[in-house]
């Protein structure tokens, strides 16, 4: 295809997403460039109207209010391909029907953000720019106090408003003034403002708590977020987590900056997302706070708080990004190491696929066995439980695909749930491309052993990816089948134009949210290719795809990192799946 027309079609679809703004008609000139610039080692393109930079590159995080939805965002908000998938959950829930204005009546904000999954997850009429956690954790007790400070911007006049939470609170102050706040739902505080939120006036929420996480229960979850442990806690969890540990708006569209400060018995560590400073402080006779800030927008669900004997090992990589990884005391660690300590090698060659690592810092933690069961992308630190690593490279695949989600699912979030497989599949497709570039199985040879491994009437097949419903969000056909799209959409449009999709979406759309409907317009205008049949196969028909026509790739040409290093053994429906 030729490059004109290419970069007519970038043009085009971009334009939808951010023409509304000044800042965006003076930055789409530089869209059509920004496909060819997001290569593997490309600086960042700079908006000369408002020197927003819109590549994201590791220590020029935007702003939290890039978030926004598209009607309400500022100047400086990331390029986006487009935004009508987004809508919905905005308009629905964010923006109560009239623009508001002076005459604007006050209106509660809604319960519920608007996703069809979770329709009381997240809260309607406001957007969070930054949370402050000034928390105190007793383990003896499995107590958690807390101060949270939740700055906050109304997208309608507010006469109240939801946070998501299920421990006590004692008070509850908005602009410095004490109000009222009742309990609602399931895990619903609702606040009532002495007078109400102006539109677009930024105000700071603060929420004083305290309770036992662990004995904080709702009916219907699916998995636990709160792991107490013989030494500790862990607090991560998907797709919810906020709820047993700070009051939040707890949804993956509404990403925030935070500032995480956690005051804990000596001897303990805690850990949380981001760039540690200052150093561990003696806050009191036999107590230690440390202090934790993510300088980068992150949704509620990948913010971790780990707290326990471990073993902090802290460095950095050549581009100066500090890593900090951790290392339970309980358990021996040493293959786990193996892998673990290959975290900036295996993220230095995801950059050579995807482009600039998103954060402003690294790392991981190896927790014990008494904690979370399931690897988990927890922003700029992943989370890896102990029995991941039964050897000294077992483990490389999971930490391929937890460092692929910093840009899959982390730096580019979903819009909503059902979309899960833009983040999952994106990841399980990492491994493939891991193994190719290590010299053993090709993404072709994985694809046609998944393809063989499951029948054609197997259950696997009957999960539509594409909107797997509620229950099924972290199936293994999200995973699997989400990777084959990809090998598919590859086998179609070739090497060169897919990962110039794969780096494009991931530039685009940092610190920033997509839809399945975005990527395909963003697939259709790279490739100049109509792939709607490709995505409804793959996507959304129950069944398995017949292959007589399917094209096969040869192995991919990456820089590897150590040959022989790591075997892929396809996942058994008993191993539990990364998420």
């Amino acid at each position: 295809m030729a490059t004109a027309f290419k970069l007519a079609a970038v043009l085009t679809i971009a334009w939808l997403g951010f023409s509304a703004s000044a800042c965006g008609r003076a930055r789409v000139a530089q869209v059509a460039r920004l496909a060819d610039q997001a290569a593997i080692a490309g600086s960042p393109a700079e908006c000369r109207t408002c020197n927003a930079d819109m590549s994201g590159a590791a220590g020029t995080p935007q702003p939290a209010t890039t978030t926004t939805p598209p009607s309400t965002s500022p100047a400086n908000t990331p390029a986006t391909v487009s935004q009508p998938s987004v809508q919905p959950i905005a308009a629905a829930s964010r923006d109560a029907g009239a623009p508001p204005g002076p005459s604007t009546p006050a209106t509660p904000g809604a319960p519920g953000i608007g996703d069809e999954y979770f329709p009381d997850y997240g809260n309607g009429g406001y957007d969070v720019s930054h949370y402050d956690l000034q928390l105190r954790y007793t383990p003896t007790e499995d107590r958690l106090s807390g101060t949270a400070t939740i700055s906050l911007t109304p997208s309608t006049t507010l006469s109240r408003f939801n946070l998501d939470f299920l421990l006590d609170v004692s008070e509850v102050t908005v602009g410095g003034v004490k109000v009222e706040h009742a309990r609602e739902g399931a895990h619903e505080l609702v606040i009532t403002p002495a007078r109400p939120l102006p539109a677009r006036q930024s105000v700071d929420v603060i929420v004083k708590y305290a309770g036992v996480p662990s004995e904080a229960r709702v009916q219907g979850l699916r998995a636990r977020p709160w792991w107490r442990t013989r030494d500790g806690a862990i607090g991560a969890g998907a797709p919810e987590n906020a709820w047993w540990w700070y009051p939040s708006n707890d949804h993956p569209s509404d990403k925030a900056t935070y500032t995480i400060a956690v005051t804990v018995p000596d001897g303990l560590t805690a850990i949380s997302n981001g760039v540690q400073h200052p150093p561990p402080t003696a806050a009191e006779p036999g107590w230690t706070t440390w202090s934790w800030h993510s300088q980068s927008p992150q949704q509620t669900y990948v913010t971790l708080l780990v707290i326990g004997e471990y073993e902090l090992v802290e460095s950095k990589t050549p581009k100066g990004i500090p890593v900090t990884l951790a290392y339970t005391k309980r358990a021996n660690t040493q293959n786990a190491r193996a892998s673990v300590d290959r975290t900036a090698e295996i993220v230095a060659w995801e950059e050579s696929v995807f482009g600039p690592y998103p954060f402003e810092a690294l790392g991981g933690v190896v927790s014990p066995s008494d904690g979370i069961t399931y690897a988990l992308e927890t922003q700029t630190r992943p989370i890896y439980p102990i029995n991941y690593f039964g050897s000294r490279t077992m483990g490389n695949t999971v930490l391929a695909h937890e460092l692929a989600h910093q840009w899959f699912g982390d730096a580019t979030a979903i819009a909503r749930w059902r979309d899960v497989w833009l983040s999952e599949g994106f990841a399980t497709y990492t491994e493939w491309l891991w193994s190719e570039s290590q010299g053993l199985q090709t993404a072709q040879q994985i694809f046609d052993a998944a393809y063989a491994r499951y029948a054609p009437g197997d259950a696997f097949w009957q999960i539509v990816v594409g909107d797997p419903g509620k229950e099924r969000i972290f199936d293994q056909a999200v995973y699997q089948r989400g990777a084959m799209t990809l090998h598919q959409l590859r086998t179609t449009i070739g090497d060169d134009e897919f990962f110039e999709i794969l780096r494009t979406w991931c530039s685009m759309r940092r610190f920033g949210n997509g839809s399945l409907e975005d990527f395909k317009a963003l697939a259709s205008a790279i490739s100049g290719q109509d792939l709607d049949a490709l995505f409804t196969t793959w996507l959304f028909t129950p069944g398995r795809p017949k292959l007589e026509s399917a094209v096969r790739v040869s192995a991919l040409e990456l820089p590897a990192l150590q040959t022989q290093t790591w075997h892929r053994p396809l996942r058994s429906p008993q191993q539990p799946a990364s998420k």
